[in-house]
């Protein structure tokens, strides 16, 4: 018996109400960090940075880290990206750490404190400081990341195969929930900031601080819920290497499952395409539709609370004409939206709330349809090696998305030109996935296949 096995029928077996205890706990962790991704990866601190590393800028409007010229406006897409790569470089080790000693509290506790503290710490980000701004965001991007591969790891400890759907889909509820009502004290704060006694820059900056400050408090209440499972003797392995030797070896099983293969690159790709569309968007509406950060935050409230109905219509859709289908038809619509993006009037809020009112009904649904679609893909008994692997990978290529558009901008100077060049994603994850038998490869992964598929 493997210590994966040993920690799956741990959670399964665990009276019940240990277990509900332990799941609320679980639930709370997305509650505490998905603050850091609506407040401050998706609202302020794009327009932010970018605002400071103008102020820092020469006369032609590059900055110079390292002796290396970069276009203030391309800075913020550039330190997601050197962020992911950062967390993928950690991620095995982490993993590895947890599974030989089997105890993933202290690593969880340890990524989300350098997390929330690197984001508290965005407090002193202004003036011109703006590689100080860079540091800090590489830092908490890349905490929360390996955070989350942590947190998802104790989805099999603490729910058994039958009810893991809804527990996970809890906590990403509890996470939707946060955000929408910090966004909230976000608006409330910045919109009369003057009545606070606060500069428009330092409303941004408690808001941001205060995200950290929410992250930290509330990891609290999963670190006090959550426990660590016993290694089963030997289970565990002897270093930090078999966090790559299991990713490589999992990968060379998935060479059996071509079509699962299939699959999984064509999510990689318009998954890319989403989440650069997500962190990047804020920049876009302020920077060249100048757009003001009241209006950035009433529109990722409408996207927070349209996703949530989104992701239920997407999955009435597919009970009616399949996953695939509903899946392809909204990189339809995301494909659409970057065109429409792309024409959108400068100062005219109307239409970016119209942009991202579609944005929230494609947003929810797209994702959860391609994790329950590949679901059906992994082999039955290998579910936890092969959506470690997903993990793997989504992070491993997700940094192209934001190259992509910094790039884009640094040689053309136009955010225009930034966003439109994402369509290539979901053009390419389109094309990918409709080439894919998935009847056929649900069969050939050994698993029963549904009705509509």
């Amino acid at each position: 018996m493997t210590a994966e096995t040993t920690d799956r029928e741990a959670g399964a077996d665990a009276p019940p109400p240990d277990r509900r205890r332990e799941q609320r706990g679980w639930y709370f962790y997305d509650f505490a960090c998905s603050v850091y991704s609506t407040s401050v990866l998706t609202v302020f601190l794009g327009p932010y940075l970018t605002s400071v590393a103008k102020a820092a800028a020469d006369a032609e409007g590059f900055v110079h880290p390292l002796g290396v010229p970069v276009r203030a406006g391309s800075l913020f897409a550039y330190a997601v990206s050197a962020s992911i790569v950062l967390a993928v470089l950690v991620m095995p080790l982490a993993g590895a750490v947890a599974d030989r000693t089997g105890r993933k509290k202290p690593l969880l506790a340890a990524a989300a404190y350098v997390g929330a503290g690197a984001t508290t710490g965005m407090f002193f980000l202004e003036g011109d400081r703006y590689l100080l701004g860079a540091l800090l965001l590489v830092v908490a991007n890349a905490s929360l990341a390996v955070s989350m591969a942590l947190y998802n790891a104790y989805l099999p400890q603490i729910a058994g195969p039958e009810e893991r759907d809804a527990v996970s889909s809890r906590g990403w509820a509890f996470g939707y929930t946060s955000g929408a009502l910090v966004l909230v004290l976000n608006l409330v704060l910045y919109s009369g900031h003057a009545s606070f006694g606060l500069t428009e820059s330092a409303a941004v900056r408690v808001c941001l601080a205060s995200a950290g400050l929410w992250w930290g408090a509330f990891t609290l209440v999963p670190l006090r819920r959550l426990r660590d499972r016993r290694v089963a003797p030997g289970g565990g392995g002897g270093s930090v290497g078999p966090g790559w030797r299991q990713l490589v070896a999992t990968l060379r099983d998935m060479r059996r499952h071509p079509l699962t293969l299939s699959f999984l690159l064509a999510y990689l790709v318009y998954n890319d395409g989403v989440q650069t569309v997500i962190s990047q968007a804020s920049i876009y509406g302020s920077e060249e539709l100048g757009l003001d950060q009241t209006t950035l935050i009433t529109a990722v409230l409408l996207v927070q609370v349209l996703a949530v109905a989104g992701a239920l219509g997407m999955g009435r859709l597919a009970r009616s004409y399949g996953a695939k289908r509903t899946i392809l038809g909204s990189l339809a619509v995301w494909t659409l939206i970057l065109a429409a993006g792309y024409f959108l009037p400068a100062g005219e809020p109307v239409w970016f709330y119209a942009l991202a009112g579609a944005i929230g009904l494609v947003l929810g649904g797209s994702q959860a349809l391609s994790r329950s679609l590949f679901s059906h893909l992994v082999p039955r008994g290998k579910e936890a090696e092969y959506f470690s692997a997903y993990e793997m990978s989504d992070r491993g290529l997700s940094w192209l998305g934001p190259l992509v558009f910094g790039l884009a901008y640094q040689l053309t100077g136009s955010y225009r030109d930034a966003i439109v060049s994402l369509v290539l994603f979901f053009s390419v994850g389109f094309v990918l996935l409709a080439r894919v038998p998935v009847r056929r490869a649900v069969a050939a992964a050994g698993n029963p296949v549904p009705e509509r598929i």
